[in-house]
């Protein structure tokens, strides 16, 4: 397997992570949020706290090392995003900085807790960052971006204007809200709070059928911006078949009220097989048609160096996310509320 190969496959990979571990962390936040509206937060919140307590830290490591290995393994991309994305990446940073000063203030602080507005930020920013963040696989397939003698632009009006812009943000939404919801089904079910999960049962079914529309319209549109993507994607049709079948199986399993943790598992192979078969049917651009995986690759000694340095972050990185996995929200006293009492 070639550097460029095995350089875009770690990325995706890092980028897949953060793909799990963010939209349970962004779904939760505006589950909490929607619970202070409908009545719920008592019922819910401290699942919810319970979850996000231990881990939201690491759930931007993930993005970190994608966007740092992004500009190391193709250079072309500091600057054909870089400049493109000033505005839309500097509003998801802004966003991601409230996020974190609810985090601060809630988990360290007095001021911040139960305070409606500081809830509404935060369930807001869960929704927001994902919309912001989901305009570069929508750019990445070209028309939007555009090279002149000025330099790089991004297109706004055609940004705003696309149908497949807004087919990647709303696919973006709903997918976060059905994989958190997915996770506190089973997390609410293990800690076996029947409240809980009753009410975020019902979001998980609510948002499984919008998740695939949402998919289906991604998926046509993809034809109208790409057409030599969409008839890649169609040659490796068989993992977007499987992806559904994964749907299929873990929506089957929450509506049974049973066997939730493997319900879980067929939800990350759900979109494992849809991300996987996106990617790499996307090949062999990053972003069409300006940055292709074989010209614009560093050169082999960068590759070599980052190659090792990304698959050593990868076996910290994961057994660490593991071992939190471990220590607290699966454990037996953790995860119902006990840490710290006897008995």
């Amino acid at each position: 397997m070639s550097y460029e190969i095995v350089g875009i496959a770690i990325l995706w990979t890092f980028l897949f992570g953060y793909l799990l571990v963010a939209s349970i962390d962004f779904g939760a936040g505006f589950f909490s949020f929607y619970s202070v509206l409908t009545g719920h937060q008592n019922k819910i919140h401290n699942i919810i706290q319970r979850y996000l307590s231990p881990v939201w830290e690491v759930t931007n490591v993930f993005l970190i090392f994608f966007v740092v290995g992004l500009n190391g393994f193709f250079p072309d991309a500091a600057y054909y995003y870089g400049t493109a994305l000033l505005i839309p990446g500097s509003i998801a940073i802004v966003l991601l900085a409230i996020r974190g000063v609810y985090y601060a203030y809630n988990t360290y602080g007095h001021s911040g807790k139960n305070n409606i507005v500081y809830m509404a930020l935060y369930g807001a920013t869960g929704l927001l960052i994902p919309a912001a963040l989901s305009t570069v696989l929508a750019i990445s397939e070209g028309g939007i971006i555009v090279e002149n003698s000025t330099g790089v632009h991004l297109l706004w009006g055609h940004l705003l204007s696309n149908p497949y812009t807004w087919a990647v943000i709303i696919l973006a939404l709903v997918s976060v809200l059905y994989i958190s919801a997915m996770f506190l089904c089973f997390y609410a079910k293990r800690a076996g709070d029947k409240v809980a999960f009753e009410i975020v049962r019902g979001y998980a079914m609510l948002w499984s059928a919008p998740t695939i529309l949402a998919s289906l319209f991604a998926f046509f549109q993809i034809n109208k911006q790409n057409p030599d993507h969409f008839a890649n994607m169609l040659s490796m049709a068989w993992m977007f078949i499987a992806s559904f079948i994964c749907f299929v199986g873990a929506v089957y399993l929450v509506w049974q009220r049973r066997h939730l943790g493997i319900s879980f598992i067929l939800v990350m192979l759900q979109f494992a097989f849809a991300w996987y078969g996106y990617g790499r049917s996307h090949l062999p651009y990053v972003l069409y048609p300006y940055i292709n995986v074989y010209a614009s690759f560093t050169n082999s000694t960068m590759a070599y160096a980052l190659i090792t340095a990304f698959v050593a972050g990868l076996l910290v990185l994961v057994p660490s996310l593991l071992l939190i996995l471990r220590l607290f929200l699966f454990d037996a006293k953790y995860v119902r509320g006990q840490a710290g009492k006897k008995g």
